[in-house]
């Protein structure tokens, strides 16, 4: 039953008109509804959204609870969710078309490609959600906020285009702080180690996905970082 539903979800996928997908890591070629390849890098706002609003872009997006709830705060700005898992994107994409967004898109991709999917300083900010902190010692370039991916992200982000982390993980907190720290382009603008100790750091923060309700019943405390990334300098 399981394994049907998983087929089904695939299936509505690709009817949806606001899922953009690829499909081969070693080919960074996207296909929109129906398998139809599609080419948007440089003109997702044009092409995607027939607008020119400014781009939010939320990595390990899961189920798309952010990217939704962004988009129906923000009107006048487009959200892209992106993470590689199909059921997840699903219940994102599904929950939008339910809402009546049209400001909404999922992209399905290993997020090692998004430099491949978006042109120089396409995109005005990223979030990125409760992503696996890959803890092991061998893990550090899958990590999120590792150097790898800092380096993909100011490809495609504007000058000084920020970049919230949302986490309940210490480790993770920590290497991400460790990483601005170090890392020559980065301007570390606020942190938090726990968001609900005081005045909540930045508006949007009281979006609670599925995964922050578990991990605040189970007595966790919910991390910040917000910095931004510089071309030059």
């Amino acid at each position: 039953m399981a394994r049907r539903n998983k087929l089904q979800k695939f299936a509505e996928i690709l009817a949806f008109p606001h899922v953009i997908e690829n499909y081969s890591f070693h080919q960074p070629q996207l296909v929109g509804k129906d398998g139809v390849p599609v080419d948007l890098v440089g003109h997702w706002a044009e092409r995607q959204f027939g607008n020119a609003h400014p781009i939010t872009l939320e990595l390990a997006c899961g189920r798309g609870e952010y990217t939704v709830a962004l988009a129906a705060r923000y009107p006048g700005r487009n959200f892209i969710g992106m993470d590689i898992k199909g059921a997840r994107i699903w219940r994102g994409a599904k929950n939008a078309l339910d809402a009546g967004l049209t400001n909404v898109a999922f992209l399905r991709s290993r997020i090692e490609l998004v430099d491949h999917f978006f042109a120089p300083e396409e995109v005005d900010e990223i979030w990125i959600t409760f992503p696996d902190p890959f803890s092991r010692k061998g893990q550090v370039n899958r990590r999120l906020v590792a150097p790898v991916f800092l380096d993909r992200y100011r490809k495609i982000l504007k000058n000084d285009g920020l970049i919230h982390l949302k986490t309940d993980n210490d480790f993770y907190y920590h290497f991400a702080l460790e990483t601005i720290r170090d890392y020559p382009h980065t301007t570390l603008i606020t942190h938090s180690g726990d968001i609900y100790a005081g005045e909540l750091p930045h508006p949007d923060l009281d979006i609670k996905t599925y995964y922050e309700r578990m991990h605040l019943e189970a007595g966790l405390t919910i991390k910040y970082v917000q910095f931004k990334l510089r071309k030059n300098g």
